[in-house]
């Protein structure tokens, strides 16, 4: 299995699929929070906080994650090599963890730059220092998951056709469904049932960036991962039957 992470991660920089989505990543944040003037721009906010990062990272992820595993399978399909892969001495479970795991890294490579912008903020904080790092901490633990949630769905939708565009469209749908989709239900019809809220990756995310890592949170997005990346799996097996 690391020999297909390997590989993936190789494709994903030598293709400059992987390195156009940190710089993108990068070059958005960085511009809506330190250039724009904007809600997001941490100068003009006064208040020495990361709060405009984790509300944009999740919007831009949405798209850029989709980008990254659109051909993780259907490029696979598209050429024909998904027949030697599947031939290898590699388990379906092990070929798509390989994959998830590549994207996975790809994600926090994206991720650790920002970090610069942590210490930033800290040293414009007066006293220097004087900064919420639990909601930080939080907020980044928070955004981590969301990431990787987004591209266990992203691998799924690349498992079940050989078309990347239409992969990318579907993860986009089942991302942004998934993380906003069901407040806009409660909103709508369940003002009353907290529950439905619960079911979007949203109100997760919220309650992780207040830096209380609750093990609901970790355990909800761990299990839509799970989910997915066992559909991707069923997907591939069905190549089989």
């Amino acid at each position: 299995m690391y020999a297909l992470f390997r590989k993936e991660i190789n494709n994903f920089l030598s293709s400059l699929i992987g390195i156009m989505v940190i710089v993108v990543f990068l070059l958005i944040t960085g511009l809506f929070l330190w250039v724009f003037e904007s809600d997001f721009n941490i100068l003009d906010f006064g208040y020495a906080g990361l709060d405009g990062l984790f509300i944009l990272a999740p919007w831009v992820f949405l798209f850029l994650v989709p980008a990254v595993t659109m051909r993780s399978f259907a490029e696979e399909k598209r050429t024909g090599t998904i027949e030697m892969l599947v031939t290898k001495p590699l388990s379906d479970w092990q070929i798509v963890l390989g994959k998830y795991a590549a994207g996975v890294a790809l994600v926090l490579m994206a991720l650790i730059p920002t970090l610069v912008y942590f210490l930033s903020v800290s040293q414009l904080a007066m006293p220097v220092g004087n900064v919420d790092s639990g909601g930080i901490w939080g907020s980044y633990i928070g955004l981590f998951f969301l990431s990787a949630t987004f591209v266990a769905i992203g691998i799924f939708c690349s498992s079940v056709t050989s078309n990347q565009i239409l992969a990318f469209i579907t993860a986009i749908f089942l991302c942004g469904f998934i993380y906003i989709g069901f407040e806009f239900i409660y909103s709508m019809f369940g003002r009353n049932d907290l529950f439905i809220m619960q079911l979007g990756m949203s109100a997760h995310y919220s309650s992780m960036s207040r830096g209380v890592i609750d093990t609901r949170d970790i355990i909800y997005f761990v299990s839509v991962s799970a989910l997915f990346l066992g559909l991707a799996k069923l997907s591939l097996s069905s190549r089989k039957w």
